[in-house]
């Protein structure tokens, strides 16, 4: 099979060995070079991986030398918009990691490249790609429980990282939330409308700074939806792709992130004299899957390509998912509720 998808690697770093093993299954792909500011790392994966290809310290030469049409963006959150904007002015698609970018006006300009330059923009959300929240989602889809009027994610964590994360002023918003506004956007298929957050370092925290908070955001489609996480919550956790419930008309729906969903839906009978109602569970169906998490989302990217069409993560749609961190972080800073249209058009630091 012909190459179709000649790929520079941007990023040698832990994360990075994950898409390439993943792109070195299909037929179709070649990595044609690999890039990292030092180049000793670039060099020691292309060993790891047994790859022949050139490596490089820089992306527009990397792309120009190889005549690559794809790029993998798996550097660091501050390199984004510069690996990004370059990789698409040069003609490359362009599939990242998580967060799209450090600021709005960065996510904007990467948007503007992408859509001028007519080439796919796509960010990593593994975490939409679980069997279980598409079941989920699903159940909720199908008019389940009704309308949707609240939705709620418990993420309770005791993660001693030591490193970086142990100093950041907000490590909690910055570098984990965004993965649980996401699922909630994709539950719910709605988007943020406003939020109020509230953020603390809680009694035995390792952290120095906040790894602790509450929002409450309002969606696009009139529900709420409550967060409430930690990363220093010993004992009890919950899963990673936390616990979730979902309100509605009729019923209630439930995922704790490790086994299947379900509902509970008031039964069809009479119960006007019930003062507590009677409920049905409802299991949610089994979605197959051939590829998950990480595997699943570059599988769902290679696809848009090939259907010519914006994938589910494309940039245009993803800039809402950070667009509630940033809100979260503003919120946090002014104790007031901020309208997510405001960061939209605002340009507010980290």
């Amino acid at each position: 099979m012909a190459v179709e998808h000649r790929i520079v690697v941007a990023g040698c770093g832990g994360m990075a060995n994950t898409w390439i093993d993943y792109a070195m299954t299909r037929e179709n792909t070649e990595i044609v070079g690999l890039v990292d500011i030092k180049e000793e790392f670039a060099a020691a994966m292309a060993e790891r991986k047994g790859l022949s290809c050139p490596v490089f310290t820089d992306i527009e030469q990397a792309v120009m030398a190889t005549k690559a049409n794809l790029v993998f963006d798996v550097t660091i959150p501050s390199s984004h918009h510069k690996v990004s904007t370059t990789a698409l002015e040069l003609g490359c698609h362009v599939f990242a990691e998580k967060p799209l970018a450090e600021s709005i006006q960065d996510c904007k300009d990467i948007i503007r490249h992408s859509e001028q330059k007519r080439k796919t923009h796509a960010v990593m959300q593994n975490r939409r790609y679980d069997p279980r929240i598409r079941a989920y989602r699903n159940l909720i889809a199908d008019g389940t429980i009704g309308q949707p009027g609240f939705i709620s994610a418990d993420f309770f964590i005791g993660a001693h990282f030591g490193g970086f994360r142990d100093a950041m002023q907000s490590p909690l918003l910055l570098d984990m939330a965004i993965h649980t506004f996401d699922q909630a956007r994709f539950i719910i298929n709605a988007n943020p409308v406003s939020v109020y957050c509230h953020e603390f370092n809680p009694p035995g925290s390792w952290y120095s700074g906040n790894a602790m908070a509450i929002c409450i955001f309002e969606m696009s489609d009139g529900s709420v939806f409550n967060y409430r996480g930690s990363w220093c919550a010993e004992g009890a956790p919950t899963s990673w792709e936390a616990s979730w419930r979902v309100t509605g008309e009729r019923g209630t729906a439930i995922w704790d992130g490790l086994g299947e969903p379900y509902a509970e839906v008031v039964a069809a009978n009479n119960q006007e004299s019930q003062f507590i109602r009677h409920v049905d569970h409802i299991p949610g169906k089994p979605v197959e899957m051939l590829h998950t998490f990480h595997q699943g989302c570059l599988d769902e990217m290679f696809a848009s390509l090939a259907e010519n069409r914006k994938p589910e993560t494309d940039c245009s749609d993803n800039i809402y998912s950070m667009a509630m961190v940033l809100a979260s972080l503003e919120s946090a800073k002014t104790g007031s509720k901020v309208l997510i249209a405001d960061i939209m058009n605002a340009e507010l630091p980290i």
